[in-house]
């Protein structure tokens, strides 16, 4: 924790012009070096020691849906495709290649820094640019400048302490009702209750997971089903509000993830407009997270098995590791996550 142990909680942050309140571009830069990590920097070998600590048990657990999970990916992304290549045909040997063509965000990712930018203009994380131009890098190009998921394997890629606040679980207990594919906002309350109801507490670094139920629901259904239940485009997740963004940031975690499709509900609501739907450019978190605090999303992880055992178990706290696809110019990525107790 030393090396920032003086962050200035939300309502303190400097004034960054041009952009709300609430910016946090400047906060990790360090000996004049313009940051690239963002919230990735509260793992801390400190915080990773720390972590260590709850493995214990000796059960990992994989947090990584299937990645053709989904036959139809929504908003114009490809289905993933595999392709086996039988090397009897060119090299007269047995053996095979396959080949994997997917979009990242089509199942369980990372939204890098560079994945939604400040919409009015158009600048990501600390102020970088990015563009289809300078996010297509050459071979062992890296550039810096561009707060992409590859700079993570500089770090030895995620290793910290998760913590699951399962909504999932909480709601089944107290009987409360709701359809992942309708807009249902958790809020900053319901959070708390979660955590109370679990004893939960909050270390800082900390990953936070938010178990919804929403890949169990649609792993339910098959291909022409999950193309109408996500033909709605009114989904569960975490409420997408500035009260949401300033609780994120001063509990100083390192990134979050979940099980909904954006993490956030799904449409944005506008507060200044009584809760009328907004657009996609008009995601609260995936502004304030990604492009103002340099905080990664997770989004679609597989959080059934990892529910169940925290359940069993009676903690909710446990070593998590990720290490996404390594290559340059990356703005999404698998997660590679599993959890270890």
């Amino acid at each position: 924790m030393a090396d920032f142990d003086n962050i200035p909680d939300f309502d303190s942050l400097p004034e960054v012009k041009g952009m709300p309140k609430g910016c946090a571009w400047g906060v990790f830069d360090k000996d004049g070096t313009t940051d690239y990590l963002g919230c990735f920097n509260l793992l801390t070998p400190a915080v990773k020691k720390e972590a260590c600590k709850e493995a214990r048990d000796g059960v990992s657990i994989s947090l990584n849906w299937p990645l053709n999970a989904i036959g139809k990916p929504g908003y114009g992304r490809r289905p993933t495709e595999h392709t086996v290549l039988d090397a009897k045909l060119t090299l007269d040997i047995h053996s095979f290649d396959d080949e994997v063509a997917f979009n990242t965000q089509a199942s369980s990712q990372w939204d890098s820094l560079v994945h939604y930018g400040h919409q009015h203009t158009g600048l990501c994380y600390n102020g970088s640019r990015p563009t289809t131009e300078n996010l297509i890098q050459g071979f062992r190009h890296c550039d810096k400048s561009l707060p992409t998921l590859n700079h993570w394997h500089e770090k030895g890629c995620l290793v910290g302490r998760g913590v699951l606040l399962d909504y999932r679980a909480y709601a089944q207990a107290k009987g409360i009702q709701y359809s992942c594919f309708d807009n249902v906002p958790i809020s900053v309350q319901d959070l708390e209750a979660v955590a109370a109801h679990q004893g939960t507490k909050f270390k800082y670094g900390d990953i936070l997971l938010v178990r919804t139920g929403f890949t169990e629901d649609l792993d339910a259904a098959d291909i022409d089903e999950q193309t109408k239940l996500l033909g709605t485009h009114k989904t569960v997740g975490v409420k997408g509000s500035l009260e949401t963004a300033r609780w994120l940031w001063n509990h100083h975690f390192s990134a979050v993830a979940g099980d909904a499709i954006a993490f956030e509900s799904l449409p944005p609501q506008i507060e200044e407009e009584g809760g009328k739907p907004g657009g996609y450019d008009q995601l609260v978190l995936h502004k304030y997270l990604l492009a103002f605090f340099g905080m990664p999303i997770g989004e679609l992880w597989d959080l059934k098995a990892l529910g169940e055992y925290c359940a069993k178990a009676k903690r909710y706290e446990f070593l998590l590791t990720s290490a996404p696809l390594n290559y340059p110019g990356s703005v999404g990525s698998p997660p590679n996550a599993i959890a270890v107790f």
